[in-house]
């Protein structure tokens, strides 16, 4: 079978390969500390998962609007005020299974082969993917370790052509855990304003942030009707397996991305976007809990990857992975994850695997216990003192 000659410009997210991989080796007896796969380790709040279950003993298991359910969509726009100081109509508001199709159709209904995306690198694998895909030249701004992660606006402002049709923005950030200060999207805005550039701005992580506040590039002045705001229900509520995202667009393009749904899944299951609607409107205290939680766990794998010889590691002010620089092992950091996983039974994944500016990191996500988290230092350690020998 010959297949079409643009899947083979469509990558994969790696993380659930090497969770393959793991689980292969646990099926052979071995014990693998998992540090690979970034989800919440913590159940769906009990007031969601009952609604979930009312709307489905009501009824609510059949089509509906594409878009998604007007109650919901209500709600979005009121939580987006509510966050962001700034008022928006329910209609630009698109309900999706997962967050990943807002990627894919934003993607799809705005590249075509000659035009260009700009994205942070290291980054989150399916962005590239999908400008790939559209035929679009992929164009990356290598993030600096040495600015915590953020990229130097000169480089970006060096990268914008007449091509330049987006900018794919982060934060907080997967894999790095870093978080853009507000001068930083102010100049990108400017960017944006100057050049006539939709911005993309992925804050689905946007609760789960240490220090600082959550600043959205939406709520900056004139950036509504030009930013395609991604977020979703995952992580803030735990709810990866239930698939619920969402977006805020700008009214031009609502249309079309409806129209791709249309195309493609029809709409996102009602009962789940019911169970939505208590996430936002029922009570929050499951939130800080849970990032009470995770910011110990950032503590306790920060400091304990700084006290291994040839492993440095910044702090992450948001989301729940970090990014430590292993250059110094002398070890590419492709066969450490690979050394890690098979001969001391820790799964991480490769810097690669995040864009060609994670080469000499690894990423660890550390949504995992605390007693996880120890023994995985523990095996890391042994395993660097072994190739240290």
């Amino acid at each position: 079978m010959k297949l079409s000659e643009k899947m083979a410009r469509l990558g994969i997210e790696t993380a659930f390969q090497v969770l393959a991989k793991a689980q292969a080796l646990e099926a052979k007896g071995m014990d693998v500390v998992h540090f690979e796969i970034g989800e919440p380790d913590f159940d769906t709040p009990k007031n969601i998962r009952d609604a979930a279950t009312e709307a489905l003993n009501k009824g609510y298991t059949h089509y509906c609007n594409s878009q998604g359910i007007v109650p919901l969509r209500v709600e979005i726009a009121k939580e987006f005020e509510r966050t962001r100081g700034v008022p928006v109509d329910p209609e630009r508001v698109i309900v999706t299974p997962g967050a990943k199709p807002i990627m894919f159709y934003s993607i799809l209904a705005l590249l075509d082969k000659e035009d260009e995306a700009i994205y942070p690198d290291p980054l989150f694998p399916i962005y590239e993917s999908m400008i790939n895909f559209t035929g679009a030249k992929a164009v990356p701004v290598p993030l600096r370790e040495e600015l915590d992660f953020r990229f130097d606006i000169d480089e970006l402002r060096a990268k914008v052509t007449p091509r330049t049709k987006l900018i794919i923005l982060n934060s907080p950030h997967n894999p790095t855990g870093g978080v853009l200060e507000e001068d930083d999207l102010r100049s990108v805005a400017e960017i944006a304003q100057k050049h006539d550039i939709i911005v993309f701005s992925d804050e689905v992580y946007e609760h789960i942030i240490y220090e600082g506040k959550h600043c959205s590039f939406a709520s900056l002045p004139g950036m509504l009707d030009r930013t395609i705001l991604l977020n979703g229900f995952s992580k803030t509520y735990a709810m990866t397996g239930w698939r619920l995202g969402y977006a805020i667009m700008p009214p031009e393009l609502v249309e079309p991305v409806v129209r791709l749904i249309s195309n493609s899944v029809s709409c996102t299951a009602p009962f789940i976007q019911y169970a939505g609607i208590e996430a936002l409107t029922g009570p929050q205290d499951s939130v800080p809990k849970m990032v009470s939680e995770f910011k110990k766990r950032r503590d306790l794998i920060v400091d304990g990857l700084n006290q291994i010889p040839g492993i440095s590691c910044f702090r992450p002010k948001g989301a729940f992975y970090v990014f430590p620089n292993v250059k110094q092992l002398g070890v590419d950091c492709n066969q450490f994850a690979d050394y890690l996983l098979n001969e001391a039974g820790v799964a991480t994944l490769s810097g690669t695997h995040f864009g060609k500016y994670g080469g000499g990191y690894l990423r660890l996500s550390y949504a995992t216990s605390l007693e996880n988290i120890k023994k995985g230092l523990e095996r890391i350690n042994s395993a660097v003192a072994k190739i240290a020998a």
